[in-house]
């Protein structure tokens, strides 16, 4: 048992870390061409390389590899709940504190250095989610079916009535902001940028949009993370060589699928239906990776060659942020000023160039310290202790 705890602890790092290193290379998209400007790319001289591998990051990245973070911050949820359950500890009072830490450094984040943080939204997110936190396995895998149900019959009925995410914005305002974000962010002083980012988004003007974001968030992202509950909750990855013939055919079928629906909307932009196409053709390829990644663990050769990930993974938080500053440091005005410049092929191989980086960062790190300065502060605040360790409280009994 001890060993195949220690396998399931191993391949969840290794998958967090392998997520990582596909968010850093679809937020590069939005870290050289801005949030709004990374689907407008005309205003940008691509050459033809670039062009190929922009296809290949909408494709094969964008969009799959978020859902797989969110898959495990669904999965660690069920772990950390196992874990307060048998030190005699209250639920929802850590999960409570938890969640105001991330919000807390996400609107940090997203205010001071970038727009594109998804640490706030998933401290919202785990408010909501304190909802699923003690059901059953069977509940949780019924409303993730369910929600994520409704969530492609709003995509679709949104393809029919021209709902697509470039034209939440009119175009006689997202072109003079795309075309100022390149001068703003390129050129631009940090107190320039942060007033432009904080400011100047024509979404900021769309009030009651914004509404419908908050109010229909849960229903468009709680199905990956009740996905990720679920698989904890029948101990998924516990047991990598049992579960083999799960991830072969799971990652046989599900990657195929996810990159035809994922393709089709980039080939074939102008049939309404394929909008469909990338909110589900990003899920199940995110599925079928998640599954290709634990498949590598039940071989030795392929285990040992994907270790590289899980240090990473380990200092997940620390991780995230530290790709912000070195990435707004390269393409922002107040740094080297790249904005716009690098290009999409030139941006994948800095990509992995910085991925390098935080490996070796990361392994050296852990083999003086035994958690991110992040994540301490995280379990410090949660755990209201110095150490960052829960107290194990001992049941108290009644007299007979």
């Amino acid at each position: 048992m001890k060993n195949a705890a220690s396998h399931r602890i191993h391949s969840i790092d290794g998958i967090r870390g392998f997520s990582l290193f596909g968010i850093l290379l679809a937020n590069l998209l939005i870290f050289q061409y801005g949030l709004w400007g990374k689907d407008e790319m005309e205003f940008f001289s691509l050459s033809g390389v670039d062009q190929f591998m922009y296809g290949v990051v909408k494709i094969a990245i964008e969009e799959s590899f978020m859902p797989i973070f969110t898959f495990l911050f669904g999965y660690s949820m069920i772990m950390m709940k196992e874990s307060l359950e048998r030190k005699n500890l209250k639920v929802k009072r850590y999960f409570a504190r938890r969640a105001l830490f991330l919000a807390a450094v996400g609107l940090l984040h997203s205010i001071f250095l970038w727009e594109g943080d998804i640490l706030f939204f998933y401290g919202l997110m785990s408010f909501f989610l304190l909802l699923f936190l003690k059901r059953k396995k069977t509940t949780i895998l019924v409303w993730g079916l369910v929600l994520f149900s409704i969530m492609q019959l709003f995509v679709i009925l949104g393809s029919f009535t021209g709902g697509a995410e470039k034209d939440l914005v009119a175009p006689e305002k997202l072109i003079p902001y795309v075309e100022k974000s390149i001068e703003v962010y390129g050129n631009g002083t940090y107190s320039e940028i942060m007033d432009f980012r904080n400011n100047e988004d024509p979404m900021l003007e769309e009030g009651y949009f914004l509404l419908l974001m908050v109010l229909f968030s849960p229903l468009f992202s709680a199905p990956m993370f009740l996905f990720g509950m679920y698989a904890a909750k029948i101990k998924l990855f516990l047991n990598p060589i049992k579960e083999k013939k799960l991830y072969k055919y799971s990652a046989g079928f599900l990657i195929p699928i996810g990159l035809f629906l994922k393709a089709s909307y980039y080939f074939f932009p102008e049939l309404g239906w394929t909008q469909i196409a990338i909110s589900m053709g990003g899920t199940l390829l995110a599925l079928g990776y998640i599954s290709l990644f634990a498949l590598l663990y039940t071989k030795a050769a392929s285990a040992r060659m994907i270790m590289i990930f899980e240090n990473v993974g380990k200092l997940s938080m620390t991780n995230y942020l530290l790709q912000t500053v070195i990435c707004t440091s390269v393409f922002y005005g107040y740094g080297l000023g790249l904005f716009g410049h690098f290009g999409v092929a030139w941006g994948v191989l800095f990509g992995i160039a910085v991925f390098g980086l935080q490996v070796l960062l990361s392994t050296f790190y852990l083999k003086h310290f035994r958690s991110g300065p992040f994540e301490k502060m995280s379990r410090i605040w949660t755990y209201l202790s110095f150490s960052g360790k829960a107290k194990i409280k001992q049941p108290t009994h009644k007299a007979a």
